[in-house]
C-alpha cells in the first residue's frame, strides 16, 4: 500500500492549511462561542474543496481534515462530506445524485448525520412497516440501487445530539431494521421539516437535538449503505482526531521549548520529552490507521475492521494526547481561554463521538470473529 498523496490531493491540502491558517485564529474561535465561521465556511467553498472530496477521495478528505483538526476550525466539512456528498454520490440515484450534489459542492446546502460513529446506538423509531422501513412507504425498495425513484416515506422518533445539526440543512438518519440483526436504512431528511432543539456539547460545535415526528425522508441506497457511510464516517472523524492531536503538540513543543524553569527549558527535562514522545506516536498511530482505512475505501478494498482500528486509536490514544498536551502546558493549560484547551476540548468530544475503546474493540473482534467463521 502506498499513502503517498496524489498532486491533486496534495494541492487540495495545501490550499486547505493556508485558508484554515489565515482564518481560524485563536482570536476568531473565541469570538464565535459555539457557532461555526460562516466566512471560513464561504472561503473554504468558493474555492472548491468540499466539492473536490469526490475527486481526492476518502484520503483526501482525511487529508482535509488533519488540517482542519490542526486549528480546530468551527466548520462542518466532516459532516457534510461524509453524511452528504459521498453518500449521496456512492449510493444514491441518478435522480438524487442530480437534485443534491450540486448544493452540498458549494455549500449552499450542508448534511450531517443523525447517527454516531460508534453505532450501536438506536436513534430513531418508525411507525409501522414490520421490516423497519418508515410508515407510509412508497416506492420500490430495488429503486435506491440504482433506479429513477427511490422509496419515500415519514420517520418518527428523536435523536439525542447531532453534530452541525445548526449548520445543517439535511440530515442523514439510520433507522434500525426491525428483521435484520444489527442493520439499518438511511433516509434523508430536510431539517426545515424537523424540529431542532440547540444542545451544547464538550467541544463548541453547532450541535442539536433533533425531534422527527412524521417527517418525510427519502431512502439513500440499499442494505449496504449504512455499513459503508459508517465506515467512512469513522475513518474521516479519526483523521480529524490525527490534526487535532498534532496541533495539541505542536503547542506542546513551542510551549515547552520557551517556557524555562531554573535557567533550563522545559523541554530539557527528561520527563516532558518522554511524555510528548508518546504523544507524537499516539498521534502518528491515528494518522496511520485512518490513512490505511481510507486508502483501501478508494481502492475498493473492504475497510470495515480498518475503519474500526482507526476509530479505536483515534479514541483511545486521542484522548491520551490531548491530556498531556494540556499537562505539559503546566498552570497555563488550566486556563479554559488558552488555545490548547480547545484542542482539549475537541479531542474529548471526537472520543465520545466515535465511541469509547472498549465498544470499539469488541465491535471489532465480533466482526473478525465472524468473518473467521464464514
Amino acid at each position: 500500500m502506498d499513502f503517498t498523496p496524489t498532486d491533486e490531493q496534495t494541492a487540495a491540502r495545501e490550499l486547505a492549511a493556508e485558508i484554515f491558517g489565515d482564518l481560524s485564529t485563536p482570536e476568531r474561535l473565541a469570538a464565535a462561542g459555539t457557532a461555526s465561521d460562516a466566512e471560513l465556511w464561504k472561503a473554504l467553498c468558493a474555492a472548491g474543496l468540499p466539492g473536490a472530496v469526490e475527486d481526492v477521495g476518502l484520503l483526501g478528505l482525511v487529508l482535509l481534515l488533519e488540517e482542519q483538526g490542526r486549528v480546530t476550525a468551527q466548520v462542518p466539512l466532516a459532516a457534510s462530506c461524509v453524511y452528504g456528498l459521498l453518500a449521496v454520490a456512492v449510493h444514491g440515484t441518478e435522480e438524487q445524485r442530480g437534485r443534491l450534489l450540486p448544493g452540498l459542492r458549494d455549500g449552499t446546502a450542508v448534511a450531517t448525520g443523525a447517527f454516531p460513529a460508534g453505532g450501536g446506538v438506536v436513534v430513531a423509531s418508525t411507525q409501522g412497516g414490520g421490516t423497519g422501513s418508515p410508515e407510509g412507504l412508497t416506492g420500490s425498495l430495488e429503486a435506491s440501487t440504482g433506479l429513477p425513484e427511490a422509496p419515500t416515506g415519514s420517520l418518527t422518533g428523536a435523536v439525542p445530539w447531532v453534530p452541525w445539526l445548526r449548520d445543517a440543512t439535511h440530515v442523514l438518519v439510520a433507522v434500525p431494521d426491525r428483521i435484520r440483526r444489527g442493520g439499518h436504512s438511511l433516509w434523508m431528511v430536510r431539517v426545515a421539516d424537523a424540529a431542532t432543539e440547540p444542545v451544547e456539547l464538550t467541544a463548541p460545535w453547532a450541535a442539536g437535538r433533533l425531534v422527527l415526528d412524521g417527517t418525510p425522508g427519502e431512502r439513500i441506497g440499499g442494505d449496504e449503505a449504512y455499513a459503508d457511510v459508517l465506515a467512512s464516517a469513522r475513518t474521516a472523524f479519526a483523521g480529524l482526531q490525527a490534526g487535532v492531536c498534532a496541533g495539541s503538540l505542536a503547542r506542546v513543543v513551542a510551549h515547552t521549548n520557551e517556557r524555562e524553569q531554573f535557567g533550563r527549558p522545559l523541554a530539557a527535562k527528561q520527563g516532558v520529552q518522554l511524555r510528548a514522545a508518546d504523544a507524537y506516536m499516539d498521534t502518528e498511530a491515528i494518522r496511520v490507521t485512518a490513512y490505511e482505512a481510507a486508502w483501501r475505501r478508494d481502492a475498493s478494498l473492504a475497510y470495515d475492521e480498518h475503519a474500526l482500528t482507526a476509530a479505536w486509536w483515534a479514541s483511545e490514544a486521542g484522548k491520551r494526547v490531548v491530556h498531556a498536551g494540556q499537562h505539559l502546558h503546566g498552570g497555563m493549560g488550566a486556563d479554559l481561554d488558552h488555545p490548547v484547551h480547545r484542542h482539549f476540548l475537541w479531542g474529548r468530544q471526537l472520543d465520545a463521538y466515535l465511541g469509547c475503546g472498549s465498544e470499539v474493540l469488541a465491535e471489532l473482534g465480533d466482526l473478525i470473529a465472524e468473518e473467521e467463521s464464514v
